[in-house]
């Protein structure tokens, strides 16, 4: 939805179609933001060459012949893929189609999609310096405006009244993602009077299916705002000082654009995208590590709480992870968009 938009500001005329299944939150999210959905069935992936895979072309092709017929219908100049269900149909499609392909890769760690579509194109652009796919171009994440133009010191003021926070005290943020994560949650409403005793403040997103903990504000201490969900990112980030979060694509690269500490806890599933994902923000000295089986009330209080109460350290861990940051991502990826569909048109897309 940040290319589309971006797209649309470079090109107000522009046709943008986008590519979903029945069972993503594309169905709501994309019509919302007034773009025109078109969907197909969904193919799962193996997230590593398996038996399995051997399976995947035949499960395949009435799907890309589906989006074949979506992608000649509407006379697409060409087709941008981020991975996920609809990117490897999509990627055959515009093949067979002769439209040229632009993949985008979130994670450190590619998925099988993206490894397959980056061998039919020259324009891969990736979110991590530390990507592992071949010939591609370092740009970041597109972001959402809200994010990509916050000037956190400006809004602060805004954003704490907003939350009913403390204008001087330092701030943790804490969010599980959009679905929250328990062991977050259990350990910031352990350690959460122990911080408040230390003067820290904290607005803990705690996720909507999540049971909201039973916090009354006493007098003289910080507060404690718990909320099912924070529907204002933006404002959560100008309000905070430091971030206790998992470690997703998107997560890492909107608290590097807007220059926001964090202590990262990767999910423990999966191949370890997260971690990988995290890495570089905390090499830059921008945010801290640990493994979820580690993260305790204890290692919350040695580790987070003397970076919240160093105003030296908040400082140049912001630094930091701003100088790692990218706020121009879905700029540049215009830009390798008009390159993909000029190549093409000039005869040199490759084959």
């Amino acid at each position: 939805m940040a290319l589309a938009d971006a797209l649309r500001r470079h090109d107000p005329s522009i046709g943008i179609t986008a590519l979903g299944t029945e069972r993503g939150l594309e169905t709501r999210l994309v019509p919302e933001r007034g773009y025109h959905l078109e969907l197909i069935p969904a193919v799962p992936l193996p997230r590593r060459p398996t038996p399995e895979l051997i399976t995947v072309p035949g499960r395949l092709r009435g799907t890309v012949r589906a989006a074949q017929e979506i992608i000649e219908r509407v006379q697409a100049d060409a087709v941008v893929g981020f991975g996920g269900y609809v990117a490897m149909p999509a990627y055959l499609a515009a093949k067979r189609a002769g439209v040229p392909i632009v993949v985008h890769e979130a994670n450190a760690r590619p998925g099988l999609a993206n490894k397959i579509g980056a061998r039919y194109t020259d324009f891969v652009a990736v979110s991590t310096p530390d990507s592992k796919l071949r010939d591609s171009r370092y740009i970041g994440i597109p972001l959402r405006r809200t994010i990509a133009t916050l000037d956190r010191n400006a809004v602060r003021p805004e954003a704490r009244h907003y939350f009913g926070l403390d204008q001087r005290l330092p701030t943790l943020l804490v969010s599980g993602g959009s679905q929250g994560a328990r062991r977050l949650n259990e350990t910031v409403q352990a350690i959460a009077p122990r911080l408040q005793q230390y003067g820290v403040q904290i607005l803990h997103a705690v996720g909507p299916k999540n049971e909201l903990p039973q916090i009354d504000d006493i007098p003289g201490m910080p507060p404690y705002r718990a909320l099912p969900y924070v529907d204002r990112m933006d404002l959560a980030y100008a309000a905070a000082d430091l971030m206790l979060c998992r470690a997703g694509a998107m997560t890492v690269a909107e608290l590097a654009a807007v220059g926001l500490p964090a202590a990262f806890v990767p999910l423990p599933i999966g191949n370890g995208e997260q971690r990988l994902n995290a890495q570089p923000m905390v090499k830059a000295g921008g945010g801290l590590l640990v493994d979820d089986a580690e993260l305790t009330p204890d290692w919350v209080l040695q580790n987070v709480l003397p970076v919240l109460t160093d105003p030296q350290r908040l400082w140049d861990m912001s630094r930091a992870a701003a100088e790692f940051g990218r706020r121009d991502a879905d700029d540049l990826l215009v830009q390798m968009v008009y390159e993909a569909i000029d190549a093409a048109r000039g005869g040199r897309r490759r084959g």
